[in-house]
């Protein structure tokens, strides 16, 4: 009784074998087995809720073989934009490979999160824009500065309330509209200068100019929130982004050291 029971179990294991090596397709100097097929379409069916039928799918693996091979008779691999292309991915697959499990072990506590918060709080503004366009000469932001330094003066020395002085002179024709205010504001969605000149204001005070791309700033600081009503998920997201970088500082630091690596930072000013 055993031994028919072993060759039953020789002979269905062997059927499964000679199943799963059976071709569903040939395209070209490709052989598509069903157990690549079958491994393919189970990928499919777990990533969508409306998987294309099985003759569907192969009809699309053997499109993508024939465009596969295709693209390397003609030499495409070789194309610069390609190469590129290749390149980075190669670049992503060795920092999943390196890093990967690193970057998902990350955990953002509440202590850390409140700690970051102390430095970098959520706050609100209004200003004044005295813009200059992109690509500006020199002679145009001159005049752009010149002039927010006369409106800077005139909001210095008038009693007028800051939100009609920015109807008067502001550029910024969305915020114009409502006073000046930008809203409730963080180092993550501000320009990084605006937000470093105004960190450190009191809660009604003014302050220019701040340059940014967009030109010169006249600012008005409204509010300080507290870390209890702050965008805690920005606040995390933050947090594990820093934390995240410092992985990837500490790799390539690590990596540079085994290559050869000449800078000439001179030629980028």
């Amino acid at each position: 009784m055993k031994l028919v029971i072993c060759i039953l179990m020789l002979i269905s294991a062997t059927a499964f074998a000679q199943k799963s090596t059976e071709v569903v397709a040939q395209v070209g100097t490709k052989t598509i087995t069903l157990e690549d097929f079958n491994k393919k379409y189970n990928e499919i069916r777990s990533q969508t809720i409306n998987p294309p039928s099985k003759q569907l799918f192969l009809e699309d693996l053997i499109r993508y073989e024939v465009g596969v091979q295709e693209a390397r008779k003609r030499g495409l691999e070789k194309d610069p934009i390609v190469q590129d292309q290749y390149n980075q991915v190669l670049y992503k697959a060795l920092l999943e490979k390196d890093i990967g499990q690193r970057v998902q072990k990350i955990q953002v506590s509440d202590k850390e999160m409140e700690a970051w918060y102390k430095n970098n709080p959520e706050l609100r503004t209004s200003h004044i824009l005295i813009e200059y366009k992109p690509g500006a000469t020199p002679a145009q932001v001159e005049e752009a500065r010149k002039r927010a330094n006369e409106i800077f003066e005139e909001v210095k020395k008038s009693k007028r309330p800051f939100e009609e002085l920015v109807k008067l002179y502001s550029d910024d024709a969305l915020s114009k509209q409502v006073g000046g205010d930008i809203g409730w504001q963080s180092r993550v969605t501000l320009v990084p200068n605006y937000y470093d000149a105004i960190q450190n204001m009191k809660v009604g005070e003014i302050k220019g100019l701040i340059e940014t791309q967009f030109g010169f700033h006249i600012v008005k600081l409204t509010g300080r929130r507290s870390f209890e009503n702050a965008n805690k998920r920005q606040i995390r997201a933050a947090v594990f982004d820093e934390k995240r970088k410092q992985i990837f500082n500490e790799y390539f630091d690590k990596l540079k050291k085994t290559y050869s690596i000449k800078e000439n930072k001179g030629a980028l000013k």
